[in-house]
């Protein structure tokens, strides 16, 4: 096959894909909000989308379907351009998903988050489905400290600190962002927003007050030291991590 993202494909080229043994299906979970004044506002989408092609491809035997666009952001509406969905739309949108691929013969179903406002919804939504479609599987990667935990672990050998690294626009997302779409990126701007440590607590803070309460620029980490190659060792080694972690949660579940 040419590609394995179905957007791209026809319908008989799909379904002879899945005849032939691609029952697997990959689906980003991006979001459209702020990323500071240096990055464009589809961020998680794009890095959502390049990790779902890429865990697809190296689960093999896998199709990857539309990355879902926008994610739940209220968080980030303070500044002008996000467009955030409740909680029960983003859960609406996965269970309308797996309602349609499920028709057509898939039998694993992974749903990979890549904006913090996704995850509870996501893990939320695969609870419920997974009860009512007990025929397939269906997994989300949901466990979003150990995401982060994999980001910060690729900076600091990079001599990038947590807190540099961020959670939101700083030096790690930056560097993605920098090795798919540089022409998108203001290098002028670039300028360190909250550089505190990211507690239970802080992240409480965020999603009740909004990432202005910490940080007037939308950024929590420091964009100063992004580099594309670097962005392109984290998209890989992310996707290698949590390739891993995926395999071993569909090996365990029923």
């Amino acid at each position: 096959m040419k590609t394995i993202r179905m957007e791209e494909m026809n319908w008989v080229d799909i379904g002879d894909a899945i005849k032939s043994g691609f029952t697997t299906v990959v689906i980003g979970i991006g979001s459209t909000e702020q990323h500071g004044p240096h990055l464009p506002t589809h961020t998680d989408t794009i890095i959502g989308d390049i990790l779902a092609n890429k865990i697809a491809l190296k689960l093999e035997n896998a199709l990857q379907a539309q990355t879902i666009r926008v994610g739940c952001s209220d968080h980030h509406l303070s500044f002008p351009g996000t467009i955030s969905l409740e909680k029960d739309t983003l859960k609406a949108i996965i269970f309308d998903y797996v309602r349609s691929l499920s028709k057509h013969g898939f039998q694993k179903i992974i749903f990979i988050p890549s904006h913090g406002g996704n995850f509870v919804a996501t893990q939320e939504a695969i609870e419920e489905l997974q009860s009512k479609y007990q025929d397939i599987k269906i997994i989300g990667y949901t466990n979003i400290l150990k995401f982060i935990m994999y980001e910060w672990q690729i900076a600091n050998e990079f001599g990038i600190t947590n807190e540099e690294a961020g959670v939101h626009a700083g030096e790690v997302e930056t560097s993605q962002v920098l090795a798919l779409a540089e022409n998108q990126v203001r290098k002028e701007r670039f300028k360190p927003g909250y550089l505190g440590s990211y507690s239970a607590e802080i992240e409480k803070l965020v999603y009740e007050k909004g990432i202005s309460a910490l940080s007037e620029i939308g950024v929590l980490g420091d964009p100063t030291h992004a580099d594309m190659e670097k962005g392109k060792v984290y998209i890989e080694k992310l996707a290698d991590n949590l390739t891993n972690d995926i395999r071993k949660l569909l090996s365990s579940k029923k």
